[in-house]
């Protein structure tokens, strides 16, 4: 499977978030993808609350979201005063979160296609993240395998150091002594 991300999926990717441990993508991010206000987007969700469990959306805090404003380089002037709605990627079990919960409350083409999008992209994010894992797990087997190569390499180092200083020190020479013969 190929996991190389385009452009788009790259400026989607710019848009994720890590807040309270979770995947978030922000309602005015979003509504810009599914090419609706921001406060239309807020007003689905709220007529459909009851899609949306506390594990599929929740409301930024004002310090969330005054780091995460430092963070992306939001203006301090216009815009919405409203804290903003963070709608989750998806659940450890592997169901639809929040962002893909969207699409069925925006009742229209762009949403549809969005959500494909999304689910596409979210789905490549993760077997790069599984590509990644497994990497990193063979790193650390062939890191354990030449620490053990290491001990096994100190232990011929140390005989053949033995071995050479042994070399240097007088011996009595090995073997069978023979008597000298006379010459006539």
């Amino acid at each position: 499977m190929n996991t190389e991300l385009n452009i788009e999926e790259e400026i989607v990717l710019k848009r994720i978030h890590f807040i309270r441990g979770c995947k978030v993508m922000l309602d005015m991010d979003l509504a810009q993808l599914y090419q609706v206000e921001t406060k239309q987007l807020k007003r689905q969700v709220r007529r459909n609350i009851e899609r949306f469990p506390s594990d599929f959306f929740f409301e930024l805090t004002q310090k969330e979201w005054d780091d995460l404003s430092c963070h992306i380089g939001t203006s301090n002037w216009g815009g919405s005063r409203i804290l903003p709605m963070a709608f989750t990627e998806h659940l450890p079990v592997r169901q639809a979160g929040g962002v893909l919960m969207l699409s069925s409350v925006l009742n229209n083409s762009k949403a549809i296609q969005v959500n494909i999008q999304l689910v596409r992209i979210f789905t490549k994010m993760r077997d790069i993240l599984i590509d990644q894992k497994n990497l990193l797990e063979q790193i650390d087997k062939i890191k354990d395998r030449m620490d053990h190569h290491d001990d096994k390499m100190d232990g011929v180092i140390r005989y053949l150091q033995r071995f050479v200083k042994d070399q240097t020190t007088e011996r009595k020479p090995l073997g069978y002594k023979t008597k000298p013969t006379k010459s006539c």
